[in-house]
């Protein structure tokens, strides 16, 4: 079998899809994207390809490795997220090869299902109490959501007051026992963490994510020293590498890598199996489209230190299109008691409506996040 055409697609809202194809008429489908830089990824992906076209599909560690190391320059966003969709494709080959989900080839499942939760508030967070409650009622057991807006290096009581009285109307909207993950977005400075991080022990988060940018992780020794609410990161670091000086630190206590960002399912797999060695927990990081959520969910049947998935059903950003727009079989992604089974169709498990993602991809999109700025007119952290 040898790998004959790579093909990619922009769709809304915000995703990019690639697809693999061979000549013995199996293709794999991946989702090579970084949000806001789908058309630099789109580029990288066809580059890439220059490694992958005429090759077996079957031979991942290798494309892997190939991918990574041959073009003397690696890492980063761009590159490791064009890697990572075309691992996920080669998985969804793989597996539809041998008729199998790709958690059979990768040893099996320690597990049958995972917890998920759901996204509320937005960017600018408001309403929450109310949206938690919706979300609990549809039966979710745990919540995310944006702590705060924008936020200077050392900023107002006023400003923590609020993120304050937010997460205590979910608190008070969901019980005692809803899990809630705080997300600090990398908007919240060193200074204003430390208070921040103290500040929300009454109201038991399951995690506090990003309270610190990743370029300043050293910072969490310090903000571990005011709080005992399990710290959460890792959406934007791309590979074992960058993992690595975080795993010896002891910093973290939750890993967040994205399956569209830090190479794919293999590498993923890597990360996770190195976090286990540190008694580390893992939930990947998954804000994106059907493709990215079957790939998490192969890679969650195999790793035992995965606890709980992100998944975007409904999120802010999926506007026009969402979810479930682009499989066939939306029952795949149900969820039931707030948790997901793992998919159990061959490859990534999921069969993707390939006339509606031509048909979306003729529009394509120009996503970009907002600029933020604060009052005296600098750059805000988004």
């Amino acid at each position: 079998m040898k790998i004959t055409n790579i093909e990619t697609f922009v769709v809304a809202p915000r995703w990019c899809f690639v697809k693999v194809e061979t000549d013995e008429s199996i293709a794999g489908w991946g989702e090579p994207v970084v949000e806001g830089k789908a058309a630099t990824v789109e580029a990288a992906v066809h580059e890439l390809a220059d490694f992958l076209i005429g090759k077996d599909p079957l031979k991942i560690e290798d494309h892997w490795n190939v991918m990574y190391r041959a073009g003397f320059y690696r890492g980063g966003p761009i590159l490791m997220s064009a890697i990572a969709g075309l691992d996920q494709a080669l998985w969804d080959i793989k597996g539809k090869y041998f008729n199998a989900p790709a958690y059979q080839l990768l040893g099996g499942a320690c597990r049958d299902l995972i917890r998920v939760y759901s996204w509320i508030g937005g960017d600018r967070p408001s309403d929450v109490g109310a949206a938690a409650k919706n979300v609990v009622e549809a039966g979710f057991t745990a919540v995310k959501m944006n702590g705060t807006e924008e936020l200077q290096y050392v900023d107002s009581y006023e400003k923590i007051d609020s993120v304050i009285e937010r997460i205590a109307s979910v608190r008070e909207a969901v019980g005692d026992y809803i899990g809630i993950g705080i997300d600090f977005h990398g908007r919240v400075h060193k200074p204003m963490a430390k208070i921040l991080a103290k500040e929300l022990e009454p109201f038991r988060p399951m995690f506090i994510e990003e309270p610190v940018l990743p370029e300043n992780n050293e910072a969490l020794a310090e903000i571990t020293k005011h709080t005992c609410i399990p710290i959460a990161t890792g959406e934007r670091m791309y590979s074992r590498w960058d993992f690595k000086p975080l795993f010896e630190s002891g910093l973290a206590d939750i890993i967040q890598p994205d399956l569209s960002h830090a190479g794919g399912i293999t590498e993923v797999k890597k990360i996770a199996s190195m976090a286990e060695a540190y008694d580390i927990a893992v939930a990947p990081h998954c804000p994106l489209g059907p493709i990215a959520l079957a790939a998490c969910l192969q890679m969650d049947a195999t790793a035992h230190n995965a606890f709980i998935q992100e998944q975007s059903l409904g999120i802010h950003y999926n506007q026009g299109n969402d979810l479930l727009d682009y499989i066939t079989d939306k029952t795949v992604f149900d969820y039931r008691d707030g948790h997901v089974k793992i998919p159990q169709g061959p490859g990534l498990g999921i069969e993707i409506n390939e006339e509606k993602v031509k048909e979306m991809a003729k529009e394509r999109h120009r996503w970009r996040n907002p600029v933020w700025r604060h009052q005296d007119g600098t750059v805000a952290e988004w």
